[in-house]
């Protein structure tokens, strides 16, 4: 076995950051739009079933997973498969552990950018004045979007770009210790300051108030008051079960690469759910406390179930902080504007740390170097997202790897580590220096539950209906008028469906479809490039085995 040289400092350093992997964007955007578009408390029983036989297993596998490759020297997916079983191809499957993290990083690190963007035109009191349009249009102006070309060209959004990716880039090359840990110390606490300052004061909005028109209890009612109808209805499931994928960063080889910095007996059991469980606190207490009861507090529950969405914490927020006059406003946009920036650069460092693990262990590249090979290969690899951000490549970037990657990945550990590696060994792994006992039911669920559920969250992604309508849609294929799949499942994508035109060109000039079609063939080229550069380093492995 290879001899580690690089550890984290401390048990505490360790947790925040991998916390700090697992809290992103997500938890104060993408889950309050998700809970509010599934019913509110509906959502959240099939969200909180989905975390305890999905997401607490894989948080499980994936730190097993990491810890027993870094004993080998491997500190990235494919190192660490290839450790799993005697079958040549596995380490191919680790393909998804460094595209996936390459891929997201390109367009993550972009948004994450808005909001250090957003942070300085808080404090310069940009948005004093403007009304909830005039804020919207200055998104649109911020991005370079809404002006009916296909380029979307801001010079103010890729210089926020550039400096938020340069700071990603000076972090990672300082290291494990001095460089990541350092930055969720830092990081955490803050995000946890600025999230808490404005779960306070959401919290005591009355109706009344500085204009507010219901009580904050309003929009927190509908968001835990639990309806068990919502069992019953797939959409919902498959919802929570891609929220719960998202907010923990399985499927990504981020877990496994952190993991792979812990000594051989050190706790993985509590460490994870630890981490685990700050993450699902700041998703369902802080991040379901600030912008939802905020905005149904002024706009009112009829308006955010007809409006929620991603981008609504950049053109809704900013106008509600103005009704707390200007001071306060001031603080609510530098609180919520940082504490996004924070969740998103202690998110993109997890992100980037495989890529460059995985240089510096096949080609023994350093880390000042391989981090400005990072640097450059994001830069490269955003250029679309970034340009084409209107016109669909964007989407094109979430959808393949920051989707599709996580679900096929997430079931194809699991299926390796349980049932090639052994489930005795796989347990044993787990339990080993573990400072709780696991209950022995988890076994069970781990090997079997864990993937079946695993495996219909592929299914449903794959044939998802139409408006999410289950019942028509078998309804529809028992009449013999065919299954009605949606935009965004699976064959939907494929397949361009509900696009009636789809012409690459149009009187000489790229269409929309030209665009994601042309970004599929990028991503594919990304993900053959990175099976590629597998195949060179193993093989250079085994001619250095044999000269020895």
């Amino acid at each position: 076995m290879a001899i580690q040289k690089e550890h984290w400092g401390s048990r505490l350093g360790l947790i925040l950051a991998m916390a700090g992997n697992a809290v992103g964007l997500g938890n104060f955007l993408r889950f309050p739009a998700q809970a509010v578009q599934n019913g509110g408390g509906a959502f959240i029983i099939p969200y909180i079933v989905s975390f305890v036989l999905m997401g607490i297993p894989l948080l499980w596998i994936e730190w097993s997973m990491g810890r027993f490759g870094g004993q080998f020297g491997h500190h990235s997916a494919p190192g660490m498969l290839k450790e799993l079983g005697k079958q040549r191809w596995l380490k191919y499957f680790g393909i998804f552990g460094i595209f996936t993290n390459l891929a997201i990083m390109s367009y993550y690190a972009y948004i994450e950018s808005w909001t250090l963007g957003y942070v300085w035109h808080s404090i310069s009191g940009t948005f004093s004045g403007m009304d909830m349009h005039q804020v919207s249009s200055y998104f649109d102006s911020y991005l370079g979007t809404g002006t009916g070309t296909i380029i979307n060209f801001s010079e103010q959004a890729i210089l926020f770009f550039l400096i938020t990716l340069a700071l990603n880039i000076w972090v990672l090359s300082r290291g494990v210790n001095k460089g990541i840990e350092m930055a969720a110390k830092i990081g955490m606490p803050l995000l946890f300051i600025f999230a808490i300052l404005l779960t306070v004061r959401a919290l005591t909005l009355d109706a009344g108030e500085n204009g507010a028109i219901n009580n904050a209890s309003v929009g927190l009612n509908f968001l835990w008051y639990p309806n068990f109808d919502s069992l019953y209805n797939p959409k919902v499931w498959l919802a929570a079960a891609g929220q719960v994928f998202f907010t923990l960063s399985v499927g990504m080889g981020c877990i496994q690469c952190y993991a792979a910095y812990l000594k051989k007996n050190d706790d993985i059991a509590l460490n994870s759910l630890a981490a685990g469980f700050t993450n699902e606190f700041v998703e369902i207490v802080l991040g379901a406390s600030i912008i939802v009861p905020i905005a149904v507090s002024y706009l009112g529950l009829d308006w955010i179930q007809a409006n929620v969405g991603f981008e609504m914490g950049f053109r809704t927020m900013p106008t509600l902080f103005q009704n707390w006059g200007p001071i306060l406003a001031t603080i609510a946009g530098l609180s919520w504007f940082g504490l996004l920036f924070f969740a998103g650069v202690t998110s993109s460092l997890a992100m980037g740390q495989p890529v460059m693990a995985f240089m510096e262990d096949s080609f023994k590249i350093k880390r000042g170097a391989s981090s400005l090979i990072l640097g450059v290969l994001v830069l490269l690899l955003s250029a679309p997202a970034v340009l084409f951000y209107e016109a669909g490549a964007f989407g094109e970037y979430d959808y393949w790897a920051g989707t599709f990657s996580l679900v096929v990945f997430a079931l194809g550990e699991t299926i390796i580590f349980v049932w090639i590696f052994g489930s005795n060994k796989a347990w044993k792994e787990i339990n080993r220096g573990a400072d709780v006992k696991i209950p022995v039911f988890f076994k069970f669920v781990i090997k079997y539950i864990t993937p079946v559920f695993l495996i219909a969250v592929f299914v449903g992604s794959t044939i998802k209906p139409l408006g999410g309508e289950w019942g028509n849609a078998f309804y529809s294929l028992v009449t013999g008028e065919g299954w009605p799949f949606a935009p965004d499942s699976l064959i939907g994508m494929i397949f361009n469906t509900g696009v009636s035109d789809k012409r690459w060109f149009i009187d000489g000039l790229p269409t929309t479809i030209f665009i994601k079609d042309a970004t599929r063939l990028l991503l594919l080229a990304v993900f053959m490039g990175v099976g590629v550069a597998i195949h060179i380093a193993f093989k250079k492995k085994t001619r250095r085995k044999r000269t020895r």
